[in-house]
């Protein structure tokens, strides 16, 4: 069932949504040779933690860390380790605020140190993909616009999109309905009514869309090793159009 959020609900998920920001925009600096996945996640739950906020992630299903760090052919869901990063690399880190008992979701792929121009395109696209996802999160349109969008824009730059991992609803629960397929046709699925909170977040991969999972039980990794990125917001439908609640500036 769809839980439509009041105008009031909503703006304690941009609460969120700004703490969250924030976040990411202090790891920018951060993400560096040098530095672990499990420093980064250690920064993010202090960082929450000090504001009054809390990692929703955190023992959610047993997850152990308030982030996921997936790491070059890492997909999603990667463990933080103490394994350094390297320039070249390309990291997602991917968390949830809880702000006073709403939540918001991000995540962000960063370069590591010099990237080569391979990386930055995947990178580049896959953000882009997201906010032409967004631009069809208006109210009467539907699901499968926003699937429509980012897929005709994967195959417009030869990237393949994991299907497997898709976006959702989101409130006082990570995950509510409805699903947001990251691939799809115009026209069908669920119509966008106002007050829907969804999450947009597709995952690109140079290579193959397919996946495996790592003995972690966790960390989606590409099968054929191919890198993959993936960038994600919270997105309120409003009659003015659709509101980033996790927007950085």
């Amino acid at each position: 069932m769809i839980k439509l959020k009041s105008q009031k609900q909503i703006e304690k998920m941009r609460e969120a949504g700004k703490l969250l920001a924030s976040c990411h925009q202090a790891l920018r600096k951060l993400v560096k040779p040098g530095i672990t996945t499990l420093e980064l996640d250690q920064f993010v739950e202090s960082f929450l933690l000090e504001r009054g906020a809390k990692p929703a992630q955190k023992g959610y299903m047993g997850y152990p860390f308030a982030t996921c760090a997936s790491v070059n052919h890492e997909v999603c869901h990667g463990l933080p380790n103490k394994n350094v990063l390297k320039n070249g690399d390309i990291i997602t880190i991917d968390f949830v605020v809880n702000l006073n008992g709403w939540l918001a979701d991000s995540a962000w792929s960063y370069g590591v140190g010099t990237i080569s121009q391979e990386s930055q395109r995947l990178m580049d696209a896959t953000k882009k993909a997201l906010y032409k996802g967004i631009e069809q999160a208006q109210v009467g349109n539907r699901l499968g616009d926003i699937g429509y969008a980012i897929q005709s824009y994967a195959e417009k730059k030869g990237y393949s999109i994991v299907k497997e991992f898709i976006g959702h609803g989101i409130g006082r629960n990570i995950h509510e309905d409805p699903q947001v397929h990251h691939v799809g046709e115009r026209n069908t699925g669920t119509t966008l009514k106002e007050g829907m909170v969804i999450t947009i977040e597709p995952i690109f991969n140079k290579g193959m869309p397919y996946i495996t999972m790592k003995s972690d039980g966790w960390t989606a990794v590409t099968f054929d090793r191919s890198l993959s990125a993936q960038y994600e917001h919270t997105i309120a439908i409003t009659k003015e159009g659709p509101i980033i609640l996790t927007e950085q500036f």
